[in-house]
């Protein structure tokens, strides 16, 4: 790999999975920094709040380049998320990759995150290596 993704983001609520695939993130090597949250608001807090007191070129804040989202969740779940992520000022959303990551198997959300411009795939739970390494080749081929 020539060199590593600044930042990938998990945006999920439920902690085995977050475990799995943090795990999985950190042997595919892709990244040194993983960030976990519950759901879309948190999420939306983190991408806005973390940058919005120092400079965008901060060290203490990186901008996710890649982005795993679950549909599902309490509080603000994955379409709500989109929603208010598509509204977000595009410095906040640089050039971030969203895969949507989903145990659910309705072809109707398939068909809807193909109406968001944000969403770049949407692959079924559970992550493995060979998905990390074909995300990477579809979108990320520079750092392969």
């Amino acid at each position: 790999m020539k060199k590593k993704l600044d930042c990938v983001l998990l945006i999920d609520d439920d902690s085995a999975t977050n475990f799995i695939n943090n795990m999985l993130i950190k042997k595919s090597g892709i990244t040194d920094r993983i960030e976990i949250v519950l759901n879309g608001e948190e999420a939306l807090a983190f991408l806005t709040k973390n940058g919005e007191h120092e400079s965008i070129e901060s060290e203490k804040f990186t901008q996710p380049q890649l982005i795993f989202l679950d549909i599902n969740m309490p509080v603000m779940d994955g379409w709500e998320f989109i929603e208010a992520y598509e509204a977000l000022d595009n410095y906040k959303k640089d050039d971030t990759v969203i895969v949507m990551l989903t145990s659910s198997f309705n072809s109707d959300d398939r068909t809807r995150a193909q109406t968001y411009d944000a969403i770049s795939n949407f692959k079924n739970k559970i992550l493995t290596l060979n998905m990390i390494q074909d995300i990477m080749n579809e979108h990320f081929s520079e750092y392969i």
